[in-house]
């Protein structure tokens, strides 16, 4: 896979992981009360819904030569970036198992990456 390809995959990723953690970010504002029309909940939301659509029409482009099944594996990083940004920004633990099952995530995607056909 060329550099550029793999760097436009894991731009989308990366968007795609800002994103959630950005809903998140709005649920706990909207959990402590503060209401949908605030402008920075407001502004949050939009940023939040801005990015992970910017990142669903750059995995478009992205899909458009690169087979699904090249592709897709690389998706499954979110389930190691995102629990690795709430605990870094929201103070949440994971357990062993957690850490053991991302391990086997990041082999996975890096055995279906160097496979070839």
């Amino acid at each position: 896979m060329p550099l550029t390809t793999l760097m436009l995959i894991l731009s989308s990723v990366a968007m795609i992981c800002s994103g959630q953690l950005l809903f998140k970010a709005l649920g706990k504002k909207l959990h402590e009360g503060l209401a949908v029309t605030d402008p920075g909940v407001a502004a949050l939301a939009v940023l939040a819904i801005g990015i992970y659509g910017l990142a669903t029409l750059l995995w478009i482009y992205v899909l458009r030569t690169v087979p699904l099944t090249k592709a897709y594996p690389f998706m499954a990083l979110s389930f190691v970036i995102v629990p690795i940004g709430s605990i870094l920004f929201f103070s949440e633990q994971v357990r062993l198992q957690y850490v053991i099952g991302t391990a086997l995530i990041v082999a996975g995607v890096v055995i279906t990456t160097l496979s070839k056909g």
